[in-house]
Formats: structure tokens, sequence, C-alpha cells
């Protein structure tokens, strides 16, 4: 049963490499065999098929996304503390697995209901939760008055190049990516000496 959960974790991480350099629709069946040394036959003997594999891509990133900002939510920090937390979480995140996070970036478009609508709510939990840290973060005074929604995006959009530029052997260091982001993204937000 291990090696089973082995080829299958070895076909998710070809899938989303395939993804990645091709796109979700253009990827088909047989490149993905081909990826892992496979007959197409036999990949359905541990997926059922590129449906399946879009969909735990996405969830297993959208779950990791919503348990780190759950954690951050209880965190006896300040708000400027907790979108500091949340610029490190998507950054975090980005370089851990960036071959996965490619194809929850771009081709999560191409579930179909009821995954679709299921992916989105929890999206759309994430972002209101992120919000709420914003808004709150302008009623205490911490940040200046801006629309959460601009705020929300454009801090998302920073940080979702990442996956795409940064490589461990790059001249810049983990900690240094992410003071400098962390400076720009809450140096628009009005936080003073970060």
């Amino acid at each position: 049963m291990e090696a089973s959960k082995s080829k299958k974790q070895t076909i998710l991480e070809a899938a989303a490499e395939l993804f990645r350099d091709r796109g979700y629709v253009a990827t088909s069946m047989r490149d993905l065999a081909d990826a892992v040394q496979l007959k197409a036959s036999s990949l359905y003997n541990h997926i059922s098929g590129k449906e399946e594999i879009l969909q735990t891509i996405c969830f297993q990133n959208a779950n990791r996304f919503l348990a780190g900002m759950k954690e951050i939510e209880k965190r006896p920090i300040n708000n400027t503390d907790k979108v500091k937390a949340l610029i490190h979480l998507h950054i975090q995140i980005a370089t851990e697995d960036f071959t996965s996070i490619t194809a929850f970036n771009d081709e999560w478009r191409h579930l179909s209901d009821p995954e679709l609508s299921r992916f989105k709510e929890l999206r759309r939990d994430y972002e209101l939760r992120f919000k709420s840290i914003i808004q709150a973060g302008i009623d205490a005074g911490e940040f200046v008055s801006v629309d959460t929604t601009i705020a929300l995006f454009t801090i998302i959009s920073a940080v979702r190049w990442i996956y795409d530029w940064f490589k461990p052997n790059r001249a810049i260091s983990m900690d240094q990516l992410e003071e400098q982001i962390e400076r720009i993204l809450l140096g628009g937000l009005g936080v003073k000496g970060v």
C-alpha cells in the first residue's frame, strides 16, 4: 500500500510540473504516463484521471493556506504582525512546492462543479479573513485607511510571482526576500519602520 501511495505522489508531482509547463488543458494522460514511465492504462490504478489530480493539488494548497491563516488569527499579536505572518506564509508555500503552487494559482479554473464551487468558497473564506485583519489594522490605527479589497489583492498579487522566480541558488536569501517584500507591502499600508 505504501508503494502505491509513493507512486501516486510521484504522479501528482509530475502532473503539477506538466500543468505548470503546458497547462492543464494541453496535458494529456499519455504525457503524464510518459513522465512517470507507466503505460497510460496503468495510471488508472493510482488515479481516476486528470480532474482528480487537479482537485488534489488545488484543495491541498487551499487547505494549507487556510490552516496557516487560522493559526495566524489565533496568535496574540497585532494586525501588522499578522499581515507580516501572512506574507511569510505565502512566500513559504510558494517556495516549498512551486510546481503545485503554479497549478493552484493558474489552473483552478478548470475544476468542474461541485469542486469548482467548493474551491471558490475556500478562496472566499481565506480572502474575507485576510481583509478582516487589514480592516482591524485600519481600525486600530496601524494602517492608513485604504480599500481592503485593493489592499488584499495587491498583497496577494505581489507575492504570486515568487514561485516562478525564486530558486534556492539565487544571490538573495529567503530572509532577505521576505524582508524586502514585507517592507514594500507594509510600507504601502503606511506602517513605519518596517
